[in-house]
């Protein structure tokens, strides 16, 4: 069980390094031509109102080990929301080939 909280945590703090899906977007070019396409207009609409919730680590340590268990999994949870928003942003507004880091969540 110690092992497993350990992994957990630590893959939780790796995992938070995606920038929120607003970021993402503004670091795709404008002049692509999918920009302007419906897809991705509905998916820019998303990013910016993508809502980042607060987990807390110390909510987390009151509730004991298991308490940290859980925020560690919400945390990761987050994250692969944002990459999940990131790639289908990436898909419908860029003709670039996807980053490595989106090609799998």
């Amino acid at each position: 069980m110690t092992k497993w909280l350990a992994v957990c945590i630590v893959a939780a703090i790796a995992g938070g390094c995606t920038s929120t899906p607003a970021e993402y977007a503004a670091t795709l070019s404008p002049k692509d031509p999918k920009w302007q396409s419906p897809q991705c207009r509905k998916t820019r609409a998303e990013a910016a109102t993508f809502e980042q919730r607060k987990v807390s680590w110390a909510a987390g340590a009151l509730l004991g080990p298991y308490g940290l268990a859980i925020a560690a999994a919400a945390k990761e949870h987050q994250e692969k929301q944002r990459r999940k928003l990131a790639r289908e942003m990436h898909l419908n507004c860029s003709t670039k080939p996807l980053p490595k880091s989106l090609q799998q969540i």
